[in-house]
């Protein structure tokens, strides 16, 4: 990409900023804090977090730790590329501006491969824990159900978006923080029936790293997991009324939500119960509540990963259908999908949401293993795309002078060493998946869909497209510089 370009999208980005501000359904300062709070805590901390401490026992609490130091230099430096640039299509088209054209294509393409199959789990599982209650009803109902609330809301504009998001994220913090203070009543109280308790059974039972190297690499992946989503702050804070204020405070919550809603909880749910004990046949979280003697423990839980499921598909929803619109706009996307009504583009969150009617389709086809089928497929796109972020992002720095540099309203800290860090993770991530035969089939299908869409961006001629465009921006900056020089 010529050093010309940048410039050209930073005029392209004031312009989506001006219009964001004009708009009436923009993203309030409460919606995007809550978004950033709530994009991680879903199916994967409720009853993935069992998986992930069998593979590594205690020392899980390293490997959350670490994962989160990824998702935060990551999303730091997303944020600092949102502030400086706020454009519709967020992370693809920062791809798009500082990597390449096939870049930005391939990461706008696979963060909505991501965020489909993740729906179309998501929208499975709903159609599972719904039986609980309802067990004669068949599960394409609240498919239905499911896709009619979310599409509604996704519809009528980016704040009735961010208030339904802000309704499911209070339901999914309340019941972290329930079962944090009801893990402390069990161990101030003495009301446990395992044998042991507290800070010994983090080095009872094989030490704090029982199954060696190998079980705490194992549980990155699942660690990683857990924390797909987090990219939507960057999408989200496109749509907000004061991105240099929203974006910043928002990403600034990383730490503080990694530590408390990820170490804390899984902190507490080890010192209740020896790590072995936790099987995974019933989620962590309903062990807490059903030692204290909550007999409506699984029904608790059973409401709060709904709600978590729904607050997926609603987030997967609006940032695959505004990355999806900005491709368009470039080119990089069928036109239909360009096509916006109030700000909202209505094509393609229309397209997107056909495409998840297959989740009823498959849950009737395959009821009990599309679930696992589906899941599995999400963890290549996940870090795929936190690759592309960060990539961009190095290369964004190196677009700047040194002045441009000193007046970015938000920095990444620890430049570079904390990118190059994160880089270096998650190359490592795909060496595990390599390793471990359990995820060669999402290996296999990511390699997959990276070939079939390469393939298509060059049949298609898109690769002209860009090619083009930055010539056309090269040409009007050597005018510009000759007018100024005359």
């Amino acid at each position: 990409m010529n050093a010309h370009s940048p410039r050209l999208a930073h005029e392209v980005g004031e312009r989506t900023r001006a219009g964001a501000r004009k708009a009436m359904s923009g993203l309030q300062h409460r919606h995007l804090l809550f978004i950033a709070l709530g994009s991680a805590i879903g199916t994967g901390l409720f009853y993935g977090s069992a998986g992930a401490i069998q593979e590594a026992g205690p020392s899980v609490l390293l490997v959350y730790l670490i994962a989160g130091a990824v998702v935060y230099f990551m999303l730091r430096g997303l944020g600092e590329m949102a502030v400086h640039n706020p454009t519709l299509g967020s992370f693809a088209e920062y791809a798009r501006t500082h990597l390449g054209g096939w870049s930005g294509y391939i990461t706008g393409w696979m963060f909505a491969f991501e965020m489909v199959i993740v729906c179309l789990a998501d929208l499975t599982a709903i159609g599972v824990y719904m039986k609980m209650w309802f067990p004669d009803v068949a599960s394409w109902v609240w498919i239905v159900a499911t896709l009619l609330i979310v599409g509604a809301a996704n519809f009528a504009s980016a704040r009735a978006f961010g208030e339904l998001e802000f309704a499911f994220t209070v339901i999914k913090v309340g019941a972290v923080i329930a079962m944090i203070l009801g893990g402390a009543a069990v161990l101030v109280f003495g009301l446990s029936h395992a044998e042991t308790t507290g800070f010994q059974n983090l080095v009872n039972d094989g030490g704090f790293f029982p199954n060696g190297p190998g079980g705490l690499v194992s549980s990155f992946i699942l660690v990683l997991f857990a924390f797909g989503g987090t990219e939507i702050i960057g999408v989200a804070g496109t749509e907000a009324e004061d991105p240099s204020k929203s974006v910043p405070q928002a990403i600034n919550t990383v730490p503080m939500r990694i530590l408390i809603f990820y170490v804390l909880s899984i902190l507490v749910i080890l010192l209740i119960n020896p790590w072995r004990s936790i099987t995974g046949d019933q989620s962590p979280f309903v062990q807490i509540f059903s030692t204290l003697g909550v007999n409506w423990a699984a029904g608790l839980l059973n409401l709060v990963v709904i709600t978590a499921a729904l607050s997926a598909i609603n987030a997967d929803l609006f940032g695959a259908g505004r990355v999806l619109t900005g491709l368009a706009r470039q080119n990089l996307a069928p036109k239909v999908m360009a096509r916006t009504s109030r700000g909202v583009p209505v094509m393609t969150v229309a397209i997107l949401l056909s495409v998840m009617v297959i989740g009823a389709v498959l849950n009737a086809l395959l009821p009990d293993r599309i679930f696992e089928i589906v899941a599995s497929l999400a963890t290549f796109a996940t870090v795929f795309v936190w690759l592309m972020i960060l990539l961009a992002h190095v290369a964004s720095r190196r677009n700047l002078s040194r002045q441009e540099v000193r007046d970015l309203e938000y920095k990444v800290p620890f430049w570079p060493f904390g990118q190059y860090f994160a880089i270096a993770f998650i190359l490592c991530t795909f060496g595990i998946m390599v390793w471990k035969s359990e995820y060669h089939v999402a290996l296999i299908v990511g390699v997959i869909f990276l070939a079939i869409m390469t393939i298509c961006y060059y049949a298609t001629g898109r690769q002209k497209v860009h090619r083009s465009e930055a010539d056309h921006a090269a040409e009007e900056a050597a005018a510009n510089q000759a007018t100024a020089t005359e």
